[in-house]
């Protein structure tokens, strides 16, 4: 399961006009599911993910979690993260779940995630415009 992680003043998505969710000050997480991912992958990325420590300290330093800070969490699928890239230039995605899969991950994701911080989420599969005033610029990738 792949994390592109990115520290947000705000940030939000819209799905044929409408807002499927918004968020102020937190992460903007875009989710990718591959084949050999489970709850377990998804468990240990959400942990990842909450407690990473991006978001600044008294001094300054990047010391504080998601968690820590009592911030907010948006979650987008985004399945080209899964892709391989290493031959030409056409991304192959032999490496992405299967979108049933990747769904039932990805919802699943998003409940244990709501049981920790307030959570909001675009629509798995729908062309989604992602918006986001990144902060600092901080952007992460885990992978687990």
């Amino acid at each position: 399961m792949i994390g592109l992680i990115q520290r947000v003043s705000n940030a939000s998505v819209v799905v044929d006009g409408e807002t499927t969710g918004a968020i102020g000050e937190g992460i903007l997480l875009l989710l990718g599911v591959q084949r050999d991912d489970s709850s377990a992958s998804a468990d240990k990325l959400l942990n990842k993910v909450l407690n990473y420590r991006i978001f600044a300290d008294e001094q300054g330093r990047m010391n504080r979690s998601l968690l820590d800070c009592g911030y907010e969490l948006l979650v987008v699928s985004q399945f080209t993260l899964a892709a391989d890239t290493g031959k030409g230039t056409r991304p192959g995605f032999s490496r992405a779940a299967a979108p049933e899969l990747a769904e039932e991950l990805y919802r699943y994701f998003l409940q244990q995630a709501a049981l920790q911080v307030t959570t909001a989420s675009g629509r798995f599969g729908a062309d989604m415009k992602v918006s986001l005033t990144n902060d600092g610029p901080v952007t992460f990738w885990l992978e687990v």
